[in-house]
């Protein structure tokens, strides 16, 4: 009889953060794939939650950030197939915080054509992913307790649990 293996389960872990500066402008990027977001991208092996926070917006956008409050966590289940020789995209887990600027000037980098600062108010209508756009009410809802949420974004997106934690 053949013996089979147990299967990890396989999760990507990403992190992103809503930056504000003096002004209280909240600091977007915009990609070549999926318009205006907030910065932010996948946590790499060896690699801290904050580290890569801080090192991802820096990359996308070249602003020095500090690390605030935890307000998001969302878990993208969808499970559908890759690119770039990536067979089947696994779920996701993505970590939003609270950030301020401490530094830099922005810019554009290898994943996004442009970022800027904008009015909070305005950022919800600039953003197309139907995913970002929950998260960034998710920030604007904030009142010191983080909202946990699941949702798939394939075949079409729809928002499955939303709920504080």
């Amino acid at each position: 009889m053949e013996e089979k293996g147990r299967v990890m389960p396989t999760h990507i872990v990403a992190v992103a953060g809503v930056v504000t500066n003096e002004k209280e402008e909240v600091l977007m990027v915009k990609t070549y794939n999926a318009g205006w977001v907030f910065p932010g991208g996948q946590v790499e092996e060896g690699e801290n939650l904050i580290e890569a926070l801080k090192r991802e917006i820096w990359e996308e956008s070249g602003i020095e950030v500090e690390t605030g409050e935890l307000f998001c966590v969302t878990s993208n289940t969808a499970k559908h197939p890759g690119f770039n020789g990536v067979r089947e995209v696994p779920t996701k887990v993505m970590l939003d915080f609270v950030c301020r600027k401490i530094g830099g000037t922005t810019r554009s980098s290898e994943e996004n054509s442009e970022s800027g600062w904008f009015r909070k108010e305005k950022v919800l209508s600039m953003i197309e992913s139907p995913g970002i756009m929950e998260r960034y009410k998710a920030y604007l809802e904030y009142q010191g307790r983080p909202v946990y949420m699941e949702y798939v974004t394939k075949p079409v997106f729809e928002l499955k649990l939303k709920t504080n934690i």
